[in-house]
């Protein structure tokens, strides 16, 4: 069982209605930045039919050590952030969205979280993107995902 340090925060929801939306984006922040900063990106990357969820962690941060230290060195933070996003795509798609209307992307610690949710969750999502971010854990970590080669790519 996840512990859950991150699932009782708030989840900003901004642009198109959920209701009314054809793709559902999950933005996430920086390390030392709260969901309200990300506004201003949801801004200049909102287009009609699009919703966002910005999801606020615990402590302004997703876990608290380097996204290329050891994975264990970031636990159970790491593990409750992933859930977090986990249940937002659950969320996303009891409302009826499929995971290619799903978009997923962050920037910096934000973007790390992203970029591993979707090597750990393979799918056909809408996208990823990925500001100034890249995959959690040291270079020589060894990977056994599902997901198709040019995601498995390591570094960036």
């Amino acid at each position: 069982m996840v512990e859950p340090i991150h699932q009782n925060q708030p989840v900003i929801s901004f642009g198109t209605d959920l209701d009314e939306a054809e793709v559902a984006v999950i933005l996430l922040h920086g390390r030392g930045s709260s969901a309200q900063a990300m506004i201003p990106l949801a801004q200049e990357l909102q287009r009609e039919g699009i919703n966002f969820h910005i999801p606020q962690s615990t402590l302004n941060r997703w876990y608290p050590n380097s996204d290329f230290g050891s994975i264990e060195s970031n636990e159970p933070d790491l593990s409750s952030a992933l859930d977090t996003v986990n249940l937002l795509v659950k969320e996303l798609q009891d409302h009826g969205f499929t995971l290619d209307q799903i978009v997923i992307g962050g920037f910096s610690q934000g973007a790390c979280l992203a970029s591993e949710y979707v090597v750990r969750n393979p799918g056909r999502y809408g996208g990823l993107f990925v500001f100034s971010g890249a995959l959690i854990g040291p270079a020589e970590m060894v990977r056994n995902d599902q997901g198709s080669s040019w995601m498995l790519s390591y570094p960036c």
